[in-house]
């Protein structure tokens, strides 16, 4: 996992859309702390800050540590409300962490040894069924990416997530099945052609029994 991010964040004074957008006036995004059994409380962090992390494209599964006026408390962003014209971050809940705090989050999933998968090696395509994973583990562990290795899958050959290592206490959150996490496709042009194939294969089998049964005819 990677270190914790420390950011500085201030105490809004006064809350609600007047507050907020006076805020975001001076060049601030407002911001909410909540939960562990705490009140809520309003802060305020610098746009250029939350716009740089919001960019990262991993935010909602980043610790943060929120120093607010030399108080720190360990969060995670939970949602970011964004300008609907102008896609700026307008407004961030960050949950606050208590020791031993369990967490769900989505981890990108990342393909190794695509090389060493002879149905890409053989022309198939990986066509990939979930780009995340969401998984239930402890606040303080959450991995970075979630690794699925393509070794020795074949043409047709689907990738399940019981096949996936997960580092210890990670578990999914869907435990009612064992679902797909990509899969070997033929390419489109391979199916195309079998199924021409099987056009003329089943085209020749239908003139030999219209053929058949015009003799039997005559026969009679």
């Amino acid at each position: 996992m990677a270190d914790i991010i420390e950011l500085e964040a201030a105490v809004r004074e006064r809350v609600g859309k007047g507050a907020a957008r006076q805020a975001r006036r001076e060049g601030r995004v407002p911001a909410v702390i909540y939960g562990d059994k705490k009140s809520p409380e309003p802060i305020s962090l610098p746009y250029k800050t939350v716009y740089q992390q919001v960019q990262t494209g991993t935010f909602l599964n980043t610790l943060f540590t929120l120093n607010v006026n030399g108080n720190k408390t360990r969060v995670i962003p939970r949602d970011v409300q964004f300008d609907p014209v102008r896609d700026f971050p307008m407004h961030v809940d960050f949950l606050r962490l208590g020791e031993n705090a369990t967490i769900t989050v989505e981890v990108t999933v990342n393909f190794l040894n695509e090389e060493e998968c002879p149905g890409l090696k053989g022309g198939g395509v990986l066509n990939i069924v979930r780009y995340a994973i969401e998984i239930s583990c402890p606040a303080d562990a959450i991995p970075e990416t979630i690794d699925a290795d393509l070794t020795g899958l074949e043409l047709g050959d689907s990738l399940h997530i019981s096949a996936i290592t997960l580092p210890e206490n990670v578990v999914p959150t869907i435990t009612d099945r064992d679902f797909t996490v990509a899969t070997i496709a033929a390419p489109a042009g391979l199916d195309r052609a079998e199924d021409e194939e099987d056009e003329e294969e089943l085209e020749g089998i239908e003139g030999e029994e219209t053929e058949g049964g015009e003799e039997g005819a005559d026969e009679e």
